[in-house]
């Protein structure tokens, strides 16, 4: 059973490679991302590269591919390993960048994203002055699941004095991360 698992995330893997139909790339990329979901695979997944894809997808300008990558991502980093793995890939910004996405789920999981790759060496790079201030946005939004994540970030990933920071300099300037579309 383990060994058809191995070759049918291959076959995924392959089929994402050598298809030239953006539908076919979306589908396979977001049974990649559900496949991350279970811890079993975070092995499988690894060999086979899937964080690196997932990361490269992060910068695609089909929205529908960087939504079921940052999910991916999101299902994966909870475990240690690909999260020091995501850490060294200099993941971080690109994740960061999903915050100006249109697509609420992709700005979403990129939210719980910083979250979950939070630790105190990654700290300054998840909780950087330009995310507490887009946090800060989030968490006025209308949009109550974004702003209800946007303030457990706020409170729980940042401290007292980076929230007052990015509210003062928030103060003094209209240019900002666009909300995401309902």
């Amino acid at each position: 059973m383990e060994l058809g698992r191995l070759e049918y995330l291959q076959a995924l893997v392959t089929e994402f490679q050598v298809t030239d139909s953006p539908e076919a790339k979306e589908q396979v990329l977001a049974n990649l991302a559900n496949f991350a979901y279970d811890p079993k695979n975070y092995e499988y997944l690894r060999q086979l590269q899937v964080l690196d894809l997932f990361l490269d997808m992060l910068t695609e300008d089909n929205e529908t591919l960087v939504e079921f990558a940052i999910g991916g991502l999101c299902n994966l980093c909870l475990d240690k390993t690909n999260k020091e793995y995501i850490l060294e890939a200099n993941g971080v910004e690109p994740i960061i960048n999903c915050l100006s996405s249109s697509n609420e789920e992709t700005v979403v999981s990129a939210v719980t994203t910083l979250m979950f790759l939070t630790t105190p060496q990654s700290r300054h790079q998840t909780t950087a002055l330009p995310v507490v201030e887009c946090m800060l946005r989030f968490s006025l939004s209308a949009n109550r699941r974004l702003s209800n994540l946007a303030s457990l970030f706020l409170e729980d990933y940042c401290t007292p004095p980076q929230v007052e920071e990015a509210r003062n300099l928030s103060k003094h300037t209209a240019v900002g991360i666009p909300l995401p579309k309902d």
